[in-house]
């Protein structure tokens, strides 16, 4: 492993004792794939990038099991999934109730750190209740 990638990792027994935590069992893959998606602090990360960046830190693994993995982080409640409607998907490590920018042309999410009021909300259908607003605004760069 390149020295100036693996100074950033989180350390191995951090992501373990989350694995665990969350009811996840720490195999060495989970472990890897989450020392690299941790490392950065609150981020979004696609498939992709996730799969180059734990290459770049010498642990290989294959994109079925950064996939795999990535939800299986999503239903232990360690990442959350942000679904573009290209279908694109990114995975969040911040967990907090917050909103996106979609940079239109980069491919890019950046988290709204401002307070958004959303004040006419539809009735959910009979029997239902609303868990959560979630807003992406589309944004490009101005010519």
């Amino acid at each position: 492993m390149k020295p100036a990638v693996t100074e950033s990792l989180k350390p191995a027994s951090w992501v373990s004792e989350h694995l665990r935590h969350a009811g996840l069992r720490p195999t060495r893959q989970r472990v890897n794939l989450g020392r690299v998606l941790f490392a950065q602090g609150n981020r979004h990360v696609s498939v992709e990038e996730l799969h180059a960046e734990s290459g770049m830190a010498g642990f290989r693994v294959s994109r079925a099991t950064v996939y795999n993995t990535l939800h299986r982080f999503t239903e232990a409640g360690l990442v959350l999934e942000v679904v573009l409607d290209n279908g694109r998907t990114y995975f969040d490590t911040n967990l907090g109730d917050h909103h996106h920018f979609f940079v239109e042309g980069e491919g890019r999410l950046i988290d709204v750190v401002a307070d958004i009021g959303v004040d006419r909300l539809p009735k959910p259908p009979e029997g239902m209740e609303i868990t959560s607003v979630e807003l992406i605004m589309r944004v490009r760069r101005k010519p």
